[in-house]
């Protein structure tokens, strides 16, 4: 007897005609499919579980997909020029404004065609008994399903980032539109620009500003400020998340949500947490205020205490907070230096020289009169020996040339602006001639 051979354009032909007929098959099983899908999705990947409204949105995709899919296997549709299905380019959308990564959603795409893949092979060696034609028919199925996926998936990708980056400049505009109307203390609708900011201005809150010298700025800047104000944050038990605002690569501005009755943290701390983000960071705090009102109050106390320490320069401390009471009066000082020069001379005389032996003076003896006049006292503040006290004491006065209550205010004053703003204020020292 003969055997009786098929022809590979036999089986192609009959392939192609499974195909045609289990793709028929799905069309009229969307929605059991889409069931499943939807189930598949929301336990593989949580960001896509969201709420009601995207799940719903989810669910219209995946029906949108699913009918293209059917109508691409059924009719050989060219997918080179296939456009995304509408109901699959608005939930890219959404995503996009949700802020739920590009990557989720791609991989949704391919648990997708994972999922019919296997819903279709199975039903193709349910229907067909010859192996040859099975197998031909699921190299088709997928190969049709991949084509799809690839083509249909770049064209939402595209929508997701086109939306992504119009939605983050108008939020930007919003945000940025927000935050000066709090800091300008215009705003007129805070509930406008609490959702603008993705901020609450119920709460107390405490400015801060970072920055690096611009001279010395790196790649990299924004990265460990926000590194650091989080540190912070977390140094604080802070409510949530700290607002970080950067306004170019050295600086940034930020507002750390505290818990009722939370206090700024201890300047040891403080200083420790800086310096380990590098020796480079400056920052300046302002003093924790609640409201909106507060909101803006804190901020504008931390642009004050930046002044102070960008007017002192290298000498300013890694961190100036407008809690300490002669950063608060440096800061009055430092809004005109040119009157403070003049208090600083008339006032403190050959000791308001910049060098270091005066500034030891000075910070004795400022030491000495917020301590009333006690060396036991002054001396155990600054851990010295009473008798160095005393020492330096004298000496200062001395260099100022009059008695410590004479104008005393003018000289504390002038004392104080000699610590925070340094050579700003201070007499230039006298060139030392060379020793022969």
């Amino acid at each position: 007897m003969k055997s009786h051979t098929t022809s590979p354009e036999e089986i192609e032909r009959r392939a192609e005609a499974v195909v045609v007929s289990v793709a028929t098959e799905m069309s009229g099983q969307l929605d059991e499919l889409v069931g499943a899908l939807q189930t598949v999705l929301s336990d593989e990947i949580t960001e896509l579980r969201g709420d009601p409204a995207l799940r719903e949105m989810l669910a219209a995709s995946n029906a949108a997909n699913l009918e293209a899919f059917t109508d691409v296997a059924r009719y050989g549709i060219d997918t080179s020029g296939l456009t995304a299905p509408a109901a699959a380019e608005e939930y890219a959308r959404w995503l996009a404004r949700r802020s739920i990564a590009s990557s989720a959603l791609i991989r949704a795409y391919r648990i997708g065609q994972q999922l019919v893949l296997r819903w279709f092979l199975t039903r193709t060696a349910e229907r067909e008994p010859d192996a040859r034609v099975a197998y031909a028919a699921g190299r088709l199925a997928m190969e049709v399903a991949f084509s799809y996926v690839d083509t249909v998936s770049e064209r939402v990708v595209a929508v997701y980032e086109t939306e992504r980056e119009r939605w983050l400049t108008n939020r930007s505009t919003e945000r940025a539109a927000a935050l000066r109307s709090l800091v300008s203390g215009d705003v007129t609708n805070p509930a406008a620009a609490e959702r603008s900011l993705g901020y609450r201005l119920s709460r107390t809150h405490l400015g801060v500003v970072a920055w690096t010298d611009e001279r010395r700025q790196a790649e990299g800047d924004l990265h460990r400020f926000e590194t650091l104000l989080t540190s912070l944050a977390t140094l604080v038990d802070a409510q949530h998340a700290p607002l970080f605002v950067p306004q170019d690569r050295s600086v940034a501005w930020a507002w750390i949500p505290l818990r009722a009755g939370a206090c700024a943290p201890a300047a040891e701390q403080l200083a420790e947490l800086t310096a380990r983000a590098g020796s480079d960071i400056r920052l300046a705090l302002g003093t924790p205020a609640t409201g909106a009102a507060g909101f803006r109050a804190t901020h504008t106390e931390a642009l004050r205490a930046q002044t102070v320490a960008m007017i002192a320069g290298d000498r300013a401390d890694a961190v100036t907070s407008f809690g300490d009471a002669d950063v608060r009066t440096a800061a009055l000082l430092a809004a005109d230096l040119e009157a403070t020069r003049h208090l600083v001379a008339d006032s403190l005389g050959a000791l308001g020289e910049d060098s270091a032996s005066t500034s030891r003076l000075r910070e004795t003896l400022l030491a000495f009169l917020s301590e009333n006049g006690s060396y036991v006292a002054t001396a155990r503040r600054i851990h010295l020996h009473k008798n160095t006290v005393k020492y330096r004491v004298d000496k200062a006065v001395q260099a100022r040339g009059r008695p410590l209550d004479e104008d005393r205010l003018e000289l504390e004053l002038a004392l104080i602006a000699g610590r925070r703003l340094g050579g700003a204020v201070l007499r230039t020292a006298p060139a030392r001639a060379a020793s022969r």
